[in-house]
């Protein structure tokens, strides 16, 4: 049996457990998330940009912590607080999240108005510090778009480990778009979403579920 079929296999197996209403019931929250206000999308942003080069359980904790005051404190309180939270990076992370809220009102225009998934994710990208194409494509799964692949450790571990991908040295654009086709072309083959994938794989690499 090749690796792709075992991991294939192991997949299957996770979707045909008890895990597959875990996942199903953070897709739903992720569906909610997109729906409530440009605030609360907003929060969800600021999370991903925590998450950057950090752990995505403390990250949670600090998100649930700070909550509204990413969008109320000023940047010297909000670094203070990221401080006294234990977040490594504090000063750069609450400049970043400051210098976001200049685009609240063009983000929620352009998650209204994007003809497609890749559009927003590169205008992400392209103006808000602090995301790359791995943590704007955490956002937007986190707000429910469910066609777009998070490639990180995690996922580089597995795809490389059931040669799916050669893990690259670094990840260019043009490298992360090639490994988000084959992680497509894996979701196609068992018949599930990106976003899906995302939380099998991330289950089987670590034993969680998260977001």
């Amino acid at each position: 049996m090749s690796d792709r079929k075992i991991l294939t296999k192991l997949l299957l197996d996770i979707i045909d457990s008890p895990v597959s209403s875990l996942v199903k019931d953070r897709i739903r929250m992720f569906e909610e998330n997109g729906k409530g206000s440009i605030e609360r999308i907003f929060i969800e942003l600021c999370f991903c940009i925590l998450t950057a080069n950090y752990n995505a359980e403390r990250a949670i904790k600090i998100q649930d912590a700070i909550d509204e005051g990413f969008i109320t404190y000023d940047q010297e309180r909000l670094s203070r607080e990221l401080r006294l939270l234990g977040y490594r990076y504090p000063n750069t992370r609450a400049r970043y999240i400051v210098e976001a809220r200049k685009h609240i009102h063009e983000l929620h225009r352009m998650i209204h108005s994007s003809e497609d998934s890749k559009s927003l994710r590169e205008w992400l990208a392209r103006n808000i510090k602090g995301l790359g194409y791995k943590e704007a494509s955490h956002f937007m799964r986190n707000i429910g778009y469910k066609d777009i692949a998070i490639i990180d450790f995690h996922i580089l571990n597995i795809i490389s480990k059931y040669n799916i991908a050669r893990r690259p040295r670094t990840i260019t654009t043009k490298k992360y778009l090639e490994l988000e086709e084959e992680l497509s072309r894996l979701a196609e083959d068992i018949g599930i979403s990106l976003a899906e994938l995302d939380l099998y794989l991330w289950y089987l690499e670590t034993g969680k579920i998260l977001k």
